[in-house]
């Protein structure tokens, strides 16, 4: 199999193509959906769903979940049937705690020698960490959960500082190392658990030999695949930065499970599921920080590059939810939630269809029963 890179300009039929499978395997358009599913069927398909904003990730996982509450994402999180932690990139994702620990073993190490300078410049050496890993498993042993301030009030009882940003990269570095992740909802955030203790291993997990690690890298380009639709090794190597010689060999070990498809010229990889389906004909209002754009690094099929920087605004890393139409990301929606009702503004990028404006406003409801709240909707001008 070749990893091909930057991908050629791509034709009309390659995009809608690319969009379409990436739709389906997320479970995006509702008529894709195998069947009724809950939240935690969407992240086992998608095997991590990025998560740094909280409340957005929670629609991430009602989007793709018809008739989905916010109170059962509640529900997960507090049965540990789902978790969230930081299993790729550094950054926070929501997975099932099985394949947070198949994550982890692949991805770890890496990210923690990645921030070592970071760690140096902040004073916290191997001893600190050992004692925050102490403090931590003690505190918590028993059932126990503590919000973010409650786990640093007691490291500092211990006698470790937290101040000057050292106080999270404790509580990173303790989930890096497989002791803790956020877990039952705690106010309008999450409580940290110990993750063996709130969700034991359903499975036994030893990579310490070459052919058990071939076959863990196999099974994460497979979930990958499977929860993504078309994707390059590029792609993956972004979602996992594993190296490409890891992609390699993870392909290798899931290649009987894979289809091969050239897309205007590029390499692709696709799960075995028969024909293709037909080309993208919802519209959806999905969060920022979704899977859809952020799940690929390479995003133009969806997002028009004269359109990049109104879903980034200044490049500052924040991701505004998304208006989708045909799989084509056509504007930004903000929401102002309030204790009674949750008023709703669409800002597409130019006039949008009748079609099109029936659609969004109708899966906005969505989000509005998704929270329970009744919605006012209001289209500003396109920007």
């Amino acid at each position: 199999m070749t990893a091909v890179g930057g991908p050629p300009a791509q034709t009309a039929r390659g995009a809608r193509e690319l969009l379409a499978r990436r739709l389906a395997a997320q479970w995006i358009e509702p008529a894709r959906t195998p069947g009724s599913v809950d939240v935690v069927d969407v992240v086992r398909q998608l095997g991590a769903m990025q998560a740094q904003d909280f409340a957005q990730s929670c629609w991430a996982l009602g989007s793709r979940a018809p008739g989905s509450t916010m109170a059962d994402v509640d529900a997960a999180y507090d049965s540990g049937a789902i978790v969230r932690s930081w299993p790729l990139r550094g950054t926070l994702h929501v997975t099932t705690p099985d394949d947070l620990r198949l994550m982890l073993a692949l991805t770890a190490a890496k990210t923690v020698r990645g921030m070592a300078a970071r760690h140096r410049q902040l004073e916290l050496d191997d001893d600190t960490f050992a004692r925050a890993r102490e403090i931590a498993r003690v505190e918590l042993a028993g059932g126990g959960a503590a919000s973010r301030d409650e786990l640093l009030a007691q490291l500092t009882a211990g006698g470790i500082e937290v101040g000057g940003q050292r106080g999270m990269h404790l509580i990173w570095w303790l989930a890096h190392d497989g002791l803790v992740c956020w877990g039952p909802r705690r106010g309008t955030q999450q409580a940290l658990v110990l993750l063996d203790e709130w969700a034991p291993p359903g499975r036994e997990l030893d990579l310490s030999t070459a052919a058990a690690r071939a076959a863990a890298l196999g099974e994460l380009v497979l979930r990958y695949t499977v929860g993504r639709g078309a994707v390059t090794v590029d792609d993956f190597c972004w979602w996992s930065k594993l190296t490409k010689a890891e992609a390699a060999a993870g392909v290798d070990a899931a290649r009987d499970q894979l289809a091969t498809l050239d897309v205007d010229g590029t390499t692709v990889f696709a799960p075995l599921d028969g024909a293709p389906p037909t080309a993208p004909t919802g519209h959806h209002a999905l969060p920022g920080f979704d899977e859809y754009l952020l799940g690929y690094r390479n995003r133009s099929p969806a997002l028009p590059a004269q359109f990049a920087e109104r879903i980034v605004p200044g490049g500052n890393g924040i991701f505004l939810p998304m208006l989708v139409s045909r799989g084509t990301i056509v504007g930004t929606w903000g929401r102002r939630v309030g204790a009674r009702s949750v008023a709703l503004t669409m800002t597409p990028f130019a006039p949008l269809s009748a079609t099109a404006q029936r659609g969004l406003e109708r899966d906005l409801r969505r989000y509005a029963a998704f929270l329970g709240l009744p919605a006012t909707i209001t289209t500003g001008d396109p920007s």
